[in-house]
């Protein structure tokens, strides 16, 4: 392993901060002063090169923007030939057709976000932490409860090894960790027991996806090569995601819809 990759292995294994996404929210919402303030403060060449770069970036902004707020278009049609007699200011006249215009990042975001919510079950109501992870107080420090068991259904991959009880954050029990699920084909009306690859996410919030807690809405990544599914160019998917229907800590079986 290269020698500068301690960070994001270190983030593979115990995940991020608490706060991280709301730290990282409120750092994009100062950016904007952070950079009036950098450019009220330069001097110089300094100054000329920073200037020169924020202009071309509004520049840019705008155009989207201009781009975005554009209904119609002109376009040059050539292949129109107009019938009957045309006056002589006409003649030199080149045919217009006009269309609306919605450029291709607006098409594309729509796909995207249709796609994105194209699943069984759009809204899931959302899990607190105090439903989710029970304090545990153990050992002789028992003022300072830091530890959490996770109280809902958890998956592990096949590499996964627990720390030391004494450095152990989060414990997820044996008895809730579940390697297999019963994945409904819509299409084939029928129902598989497929092993989990992963869980690629929690609607509740990424920190429970980062754990791999799986509850009701849940997205997982499920091993299809059983069902014998290939693409159009012949290949075999293995790999495909299922959406969890159920509560799989209530029912002690965990029920998914596959997203086809």
């Amino acid at each position: 392993m290269p020698q500068n990759e301690h960070i994001e292995l270190h983030r593979k294994r115990h995940g991020r901060r608490l706060d991280y996404e709301e730290k990282k929210r409120k750092k994009e919402g100062r950016l904007p002063h952070v950079m009036s303030d950098k450019a009220q403060k330069l001097r110089g060449l300094k100054a000329k090169l920073y200037h020169k770069k924020r202009h071309a970036e509004k520049v840019q902004m705008k155009k989207t923007i201009k781009m975005h707020e554009q209904k119609k278009t002109k376009q040059k049609n050539d292949d129109v030939v107009p019938e009957g007699a045309v006056p002589a200011y006409l003649l030199d006249r080149e045919g217009q057709s006009r269309a609306k215009v919605l450029s291709n990042m607006i098409k594309q975001k729509r796909k995207e976000k249709a796609g994105k919510w194209n699943v069984p079950l759009p809204k899931v109501k959302g899990v607190s932490e105090t439903e989710v992870f029970k304090v545990v107080k153990s050992g002789k420090r028992q003022k300072k409860a830091w530890k959490r068991m996770v109280t809902k259904v958890t998956f592990v991959g096949d590499g996964f090894t627990r720390k030391p009880p004494k450095y152990e954050r989060f414990i997820r029990p044996m008895a809730l960790r579940f390697k297999k699920a019963h994945v409904t084909h819509p299409e084939l009306r029928a129902t598989f027991n497929l092993p989990i690859i992963s869980v690629k996410k929690n609607p509740s919030s990424p920190f429970y996806t980062s754990l791999g807690v799986v509850t009701k809405g849940t997205i997982i990544e499920v091993n299809v090569s059983e069902l014998g599914l290939v693409t159009q160019g012949g290949k075999v998917i293995w790999g495909k995601y299922a959406q969890v229907t159920n509560n799989p800590e209530n029912d002690g079986c965990i029920n998914a819809v596959l997203l086809v």
